[in-house]
């Protein structure tokens, strides 16, 4: 993405996070946590001078704590409040591998001076915008692993929105700060840029409307899907349509959410449900209102998804692993549609907007 110049680090969250730069001087993070979720507010450092909105507020939650505002907007049992920093194991049974009880861990920060840089990998050096950044090395991890630990709302409650994206896209096209003007001007707290037609395409929803007169939007934004396209999804979608994935709805490829929605979001997102299949599907519920408006695609700015599968590779034993993988994004999506049913059954005080 550093190639890119229209798409700058202030207005997107680069999540390469793994030390924090201190006066030419880091901190490499390695965990044996006490409390479930415990983050530290970087200091600055002089290349992140010119940064707006640079502090970060310390958060410390505790599983004894109510989940955080916004969490009203969903069943009580389906937030998860709280965060760890272990690893998750990209294939298999994700409830199976939990395990017994949680031993006892505590937090571990060292500070890696400028002499020791080459021995904490190579640090990105060779990219623009490497000295502003936060590097996390996680191998084999997703984002929504990512998120869930380093993006908790109060630690990035200095953004007004947060970008989580795929690395298989491409943003010639793409300009964050027209995109943001348009989000703004539609009123949308949940979006996504839409996808090129030559795009790796999984909903019609996602798809780029062209421009044409009398269509909604004009180019410039959509909100529902009607008629499918041919070699693309959304053969379900009619007339009468009104939720996802045809009205509502955004991919968990690049979205991108407004602070308030993505309060909402994180504490949905489950903490061992790492590819967050599934969670698309009630995203609009975190929208801060109709989802049918407050949810859309950005036609203006578009952006190229290339489809490649990244987890795995696509040869020999990648291309089983891949598979594995993908038996997993399934397993993960049934398990989430029964902790939401349950939740939603559970919680006497919550009335579901989307029957």
């Amino acid at each position: 993405m550093a190639s890119q110049k229209r798409f700058s680090l202030p207005v997107a969250l680069v999540f390469l996070l793994v030390l924090l730069f201190v006066a030419g001087a880091g901190f490499k993070l390695h965990h044996k946590d006490c409390n479930p979720w415990v983050s530290r507010a970087s200091e600055l450092s002089e290349d992140s001078r010119s940064m707006p909105r640079k502090l970060l507020r310390v958060a410390v939650h505790r599983e004894s704590e109510e989940p955080s505002p916004g969490g009203s907007a969903l069943p009580r049992g389906i937030v998860q409040a709280t965060s760890d920093l272990e690893m998750v194991p990209m294939v298999g049974d994700p409830e199976q591998q939990q395990g017994g009880g949680r031993p006892s861990k505590s937090l571990l920060a060292i500070p890696v001076g400028i002499k020791n840089k080459a021995a904490v990998d190579k640090l990105w050096g060779d990219l623009e915008w490497s000295r502003r950044a936060v590097h996390v090395s996680a191998p084999g991890q997703t984002k929504w692993w990512f998120a869930k630990r380093f993006l908790h709302p109060d630690v990035v409650a200095a953004y007004d929105y947060v970008f989580l994206w795929d690395e298989d896209v491409e943003v010639d096209a793409f300009d964050p700060l027209v995109y943001l003007d348009a989000v703004r001007r539609e009123g949308l707290e949940i979006s996504q840029p839409a996808l090129d037609r030559r795009s790796e395409i999984h909903h019609g929803i996602t798809t780029r409307a062209l421009p044409r007169p009398g269509a909604e939007g004009g180019g410039g934004v959509h909100r529902r899907f009607y008629k499918p396209a041919a070699g693309w999804g959304g053969g379900e979608c009619d007339g009468s349509s009104t939720g996802p994935p045809c009205a509502g709805w955004v991919e968990i490829m690049v979205p991108v959410f407004s602070r308030a929605a993505w309060r909402c979001s994180w504490g949905m997102v489950q903490n061992d449900l790492v590819h967050a299949w599934g969670l698309d599907y009630k995203l609009g519920y975190c929208a801060e209102g109709d989802r049918t408006l407050k949810v859309g695609v950005v036609d203006s700015e578009y952006v190229l998804h290339r489809g490649v599968p990244t987890l795995g590779g696509a040869e020999g034993k990648a291309a089983a692993f891949r598979a594995a993988v993908r038996r997993r994004s399934f397993t993960e999506m049934q398990i989430f549609n029964r902790r939401w049913k349950e939740a939603a059954a559970d919680d006497a005080s919550w009335t579901d907007p989307y029957p």
